[in-house]
């Protein structure tokens, strides 16, 4: 728990100073966002940068919260370093799948530190697919490679039909990130539980097949 401490702390205090800035400052917000257009003119990096920015208050909160739940069981399998490592290449995953998914659309913005924590949730689930999950609403525990998948599928079809002011393919992206280092630093995983390892790989597959054939 004291190194959990340490990056969870760090990531978080971080998220809160940028975010209280961009909350303030319009103009260091809008500098600093994911623009479709800002980066492909030469600002890569709002890539970076909108992951540490918020909309408001509550979207901040959801974000920490979740981060800090999940955190430890990362943090506890892979170290400090590595921990940074699955979050921080979430984040910047999560933003390029939204860049490559809306490279036309040269007004799509986006901020929020959805990839980075979607990334360290679906890393989570793949080192304790078997833990229970308790959801608002839901009064009994939910496997978390349940949960996982569902939200993913989920996520593809927030993507395909639009579904509210959500970034689904940044949490998507971030989903992948976090899924393809986990696996890179504990390849054992494919060997002690495959069949988890196919399962949440499930939805990724999908979402490319979807894109080849044009029913994204």
């Amino acid at each position: 728990m004291g190194n959990l401490s340490l990056v969870a702390i760090a990531i978080i205090a971080a998220n809160v100073i940028i975010s209280y800035k961009g909350f303030n400052d319009y103009g260091f917000f809008e500098r600093y966002k994911f623009n479709v257009g800002a980066v492909r003119r030469g600002e890569q990096v709002r890539i970076f940068s909108a992951g540490f920015l918020h909309v408001d208050w509550s979207h901040l909160f959801v974000n920490m919260f979740t981060l800090f739940f999940f955190a430890d069981i990362v943090v506890y399998r892979v170290g400090t370093v590595n921990f940074l490592v699955i979050y921080l290449l979430s984040l910047v995953l999560g933003n390029l799948l939204s860049l490559y998914f809306h490279k036309n659309e040269f007004h799509y913005s986006a901020v929020g530190a959805s990839g980075a924590v979607t990334g360290v949730l679906y890393s989570a689930i793949l080192i304790e697919p078997q833990m229970s999950l308790f959801l608002f609403l839901i009064p009994i525990p939910i496997p978390a490679y349940v949960f996982g998948i569902g939200y993913l599928f989920y996520s593809i079809y927030g993507m395909k039909n639009r579904i509210g002011n959500i970034g689904h393919d940044a949490h998507f992206g971030g989903a992948i990130g976090g899924f393809l280092v986990t696996l890179i630093m504990l390849p054992s995983l494919l060997v002690t539980d495959p069949l988890m390892v196919t399962l949440l790989s499930i939805p990724i597959i999908i979402l490319f097949v979807m894109h080849k054939y044009g029913k994204l």
